[in-house]
């Protein structure tokens, strides 16, 4: 063999051993891209909302689980892990109706919190507005959540709630659990319909042993009774449907704060208080959820108007 022939036999392997090289690179690269990928996807759809993110280190589009319900919709516009109440939508720019599915029996599931009898519904407590229903339970017993999603609250809130936590759902619900004892998950914590979340308990502004539990959609409460059925602890129905009438109970609300009141005074009566106000002994009893026997006596206030 001359050197010509040599070189030609050099030159070919090591075309062979650069060419191998490359391939080894490339799929190894390749795998740990993949990774990356699937590994950055489980983030970002834990972390974020209905919003698509595009990432410039991959170069490829993420949507979250949100997304697949609301495609043509931002839905919620941030993740806050420090608001308890989430902004609420105006509800007077609500001309449509929203679908949401609760419940589709494939990978979509609804399971009750505590099945437990109400103790305080929804809607007034005399002068206030009660924005979810109060369940019975013993201090320590366990709470579920009501469907998949992740975990945006979980704290103390010494005005009312005590330890809270509000999940946010991929049908575009958020459930809100107050007053336990122990929260038992942490904040972007992905959880399941039906996991443990926390312990019953008193804490906050309560009276007794108990779950607030509340139902919201965009920051505005829904009634619970509209979507559960908690005598038989299940669903109403697999699908909710939001409407502007879903939030009717916001005119009550309205008309409350624009209502007057008169502080009785000794020798008073509803007679006099109606000659008084122009109205009728009738309208005091109906507005105060009274009768014309009840006895008012110096102090109390009665509503007028």
């Amino acid at each position: 063999m001359n050197l010509s022939s040599k070189t030609k036999n050099l030159f070919r392997n090591g075309l062979k051993l650069f060419i191998l090289s490359f391939i080894f690179v490339f799929t190894i690269n390749n795998s740990v891209f993949a990774q990356a990928e699937e590994d950055t996807t489980k983030i970002l759809e834990s972390l974020n909302d209905s919003i698509n993110l595009t990432s410039e280190d991959f170069g490829f589009v993420f949507t979250d689980s949100l997304a697949s319900f609301f495609t043509n919709d931002t839905l919620y516009k941030d993740w806050d892990n420090k608001m308890i109440r989430y902004p609420n939508f105006d509800i007077a720019k609500k001309n449509d109706t929203t679908s949401i599915i609760l419940e589709n029996g494939t990978d979509q599931f609804y399971v009750h919190p505590i099945k437990s009898f109400i103790t305080s519904n929804f809607g007034f407590r005399g002068r206030q507005f009660h924005y979810g229903i109060d369940l019975a339970l013993h201090i320590g017993d366990t709470i579920k959540c009501a469907f998949d999603g992740v975990v945006r609250i979980q704290k103390y809130d010494r005005r009312g709630y005590g330890n809270v936590i509000v999940v946010r759902h991929h049908n575009g619900l958020e459930t809100l659990y107050g007053h336990l004892s122990v929260p038992l998950v942490t904040i972007n914590q992905p959880i399941k319909a039906g996991d443990i979340i926390g312990l019953g308990g008193s804490t906050g502004r309560s009276t007794g042993p108990h779950l607030h539990f509340e139902v919201r959609y965009l920051g505005a409460p829904l009634n619970p009774n509209d979507l559960i059925d908690f005598k038989n602890f299940d669903l109403v129905s697999d699908t909710f449907f939001i409407t502007k009438k879903s939030f009717n109970y916001y005119n009550a609300i309205s008309k409350l704060k624009s209502a007057k009141f008169y502080v009785v005074k000794k020798g008073d009566s509803l007679s006099k208080i109606a000659k008084k106000y122009g109205t009728t002994v009738k309208k005091l009893c109906k507005l105060n959820r009274i009768t014309t026997k009840t006895l008012i006596k110096p102090g109390r206030k009665i509503r007028i108007r």
